[in-house]
């Protein structure tokens, strides 16, 4: 009896969601009976348009020129992955999700699938016989509901019927405002078994922040997606909205993705940042040297979105450069106090927005690059990273330019991959810029 088909019994599940993460990490796919799951097992029937990897996250087709095979928009063969199984909470139907890989019918991987391209970063370290280690920290805000675009979010009211108006960062009686909601997420989340640490309540009004457990990325990745969707539907169900946009209100602080990065000896899991002393290993310095290096110029990766250069300002902890240093969260690289066998760093750079198998896979190409290159990364900064100069691209347009020249990275990623995130990107570059703003129509319609 195969693994999905024990699971699926042992849980009474009549119902699957085969999940697909886009480039923009919105999860697309199939609801199919758990028969019809089964039945794929046997005869390869499950597939899926392969254009799912071309939409922008404006629900339109990126123009990809001449490509032939996008506009054939040929099938490809989807592979369930069992060991992704999890109850879907919430439905009256025994659901469960389940993440699939993307495959041609040669049943070599679809080189655009995001959650393909970091199992080929993956790969690049198990070949040298490591292992990273991640732990995702999530920020993201509750909001009143907003069915007009055209108006700005406000703070939800919480269980005292009043919003908040001012920063509450790790406030009890702020997050308890919100237990209700809480504890179902909570309750959902255990459901799905996700590996979820501590909650806390955020510098923003009604922003929180999710801990996960350290472990694989890319099952980090999936449960930070399967997380996503929980809280959505949770949310909503309390009559409320949680959105997990980059900037999603002017005057509060940004939501991001921080993720605590550590390698470990593929054989004896060993944590590679350190030696026998306990102090930073070459390995360690050459990691942060690659990430100072080379994360300015593959920013798309972690900072997806136009919204997402709003969050990148001198304030709220939102870093504007790859200053590293211990202890210090106004760096975009910091070292948190550790041990030797905890020793790691906490790329602050992405957003809540990035899709995450991307972000992590922009973290671990360019550290990785930079043990291969052995660079070594500039002293520490003490005091505020603040004060050092930008390096991180100011907007969308600027870091696409950037990420089209970086040829380390082009080269292990793939140049399929990267055409096809860049079409996408400028896709939805060019309609933003079509956009004409609130700001505009107040500051120009009767002056100029």
């Amino acid at each position: 009896m195969s693994a999905l088909k024990t699971w699926i019994e042992t849980h009474g599940i009549t119902e699957i969601e085969c999940l697909i993460p886009d480039m923009n990490g919105v999860l697309r796919g199939k609801v199919l009976p758990a028969s019809k799951l089964l039945q794929s097992e046997r005869d390869g029937s499950l597939r899926l348009p392969s254009s799912v990897f071309l939409v922008t996250v404006t629900g339109e087709y990126a123009d990809c020129d001449d490509d032939d095979e996008s506009y054939q928009d040929p099938d490809m063969a989807l592979r369930p992955d069992a060991g992704t199984l999890c109850v879907a909470p919430g439905f009256k139907t025994p659901t469960a999700y389940v993440f699939a890989d993307a495959h041609h019918t040669d049943g070599t991987p679809w080189a655009s699938s995001p959650r393909h391209v970091l199992k080929a970063v993956l790969d690049l370290y198990r070949a040298k016989g490591w292992r990273p280690v991640v732990a995702p920290e999530l920020e993201f805000y509750l909001t009143a509901l907003n069915p007009d675009p055209d108006l700005p979010l406000t703070p939800p009211a919480g269980r005292s019927g009043r919003a908040e108006t001012s920063p509450q960062p790790y406030g009890l009686e702020a997050i308890t405002e919100y237990e209700d909601l809480i504890e179902a997420i909570y309750e959902y989340s255990e459901a799905a078994e996700l590996s979820l640490d501590t909650m806390i309540h955020e510098s923003g009004t009604a922003q929180l922040e999710i801990n996960f457990v350290h472990g694989d990325p890319v099952r980090l990745s999936d449960q930070v997606l399967v997380f996503k969707r929980i809280v959505r539907q949770v949310a909503l169900q309390h009559g409320v909205y949680a959105t997990f946009m980059a900037k999603p209100m002017e005057h509060q602080p940004g939501s991001a993705m921080h993720l605590h990065i550590s390698v470990v000896d593929d054989r004896d899991g060993v944590n590679l940042f350190a030696d026998e002393a306990g102090e930073d290993s070459p390995m360690f310095r050459h990691f942060i040297g690659g990430l100072q290096k080379y994360l300015p110029q593959v920013a798309p990766l972690f900072a997806p979105n136009v919204n997402s250069f709003r969050r990148m300002r001198p304030s709220h902890s939102a870093p504007i450069n790859v200053q590293w240093g211990f202890d210090n969260r106004s760096c975009g690289l910091r070292v948190p106090i550790s041990d030797r066998d905890n020793r790691r760093i906490e790329n602050r750079l992405p957003g809540a927005d990035a899709n995450p198998y991307l972000a992590m896979a922009a973290a671990l190409i360019c550290g990785y690059l930079g043990v291969e290159e052995a660079l070594e990364p500039s002293a520490p900064a003490v005091g505020n990273a603040y004060h050092h100069a930008r390096t991180l691209p100011k907007t969308l347009e600027e870091a696409l330019e950037r990420f089209d020249a970086c040829q380390p990275v082009r080269a292990l990623l793939g140049e399929y991959f990267f055409r096809a995130f860049i079409h996408i990107k400028e896709a939805e570059l060019e309609a933003f810029q079509g956009v004409i703003s609130s700001w505009e129509r107040d500051h120009l319609l009767l002056k100029v």
